[in-house]
């Protein structure tokens, strides 16, 4: 079963740019009712530039279950349309590269703008890896900062301590 196994940062500072592997990449994704239990899987739809995708991940938070499908563009924009829970995420996705890892720097607009998240997907839960200065506090283990969450949430989450992952 495929597994996804990433840890989760606010971005603290423009650093991560002068890393940056070529220009960010529009994101809009937005998620398709599972009933709101913790243990529903979660189903996401994804326009990433030109291309659509279907995504189905397992609970958790630090390692899940994740399979991805691709999907023709335009049926990911009606789904987003008529069947994803409003609003749609929007983002631009920027890939960094750091300490022989290629970490993921998400810079949300709409009703998240001002938020900044990076992410590095990992092999194991305890993969030892190099931290960026511009990674500021670990949100790994708090759900808020699931894009799912985001997506439901009325504004950016509030300052507090994250749970450990």
């Amino acid at each position: 079963m495929p597994t996804e196994i990433e840890r989760k940062f606010l971005v603290a500072g423009d650093g991560w740019r002068a890393t940056a592997l070529g220009p960010g990449l529009r994101l809009r994704q937005g998620y398709l009712p599972n009933g709101g239990a913790p243990e529903a899987p979660v189903v996401r739809v994804r326009l990433a530039g030109k291309d659509g995708f279907l995504t189905i991940k397992g609970p958790g938070l630090l390692s899940r279950a994740e399979f991805e499908y691709p999907i023709p563009a335009e049926d990911a924009e009606a789904m987003l349309a008529a069947l994803c829970i409003p609003p749609v995420l929007e983002k631009t996705r920027t890939r960094v590269a750091h300490g022989g890892l290629v970490w993921e720097v998400d810079v949300f607009a709409g009703h998240l703008a001002g938020l900044v998240l990076a992410e590095v997907e990992l092999a194991s839960a305890d993969q030892p890896f190099a931290r960026p200065g511009w990674a500021g506090q670990e949100v790994t283990g708090d759900g808020r900062y699931q894009n799912n969450a985001l997506a439901r949430a009325a504004a950016m989450p509030g300052p507090g301590p994250a749970p450990s992952p």
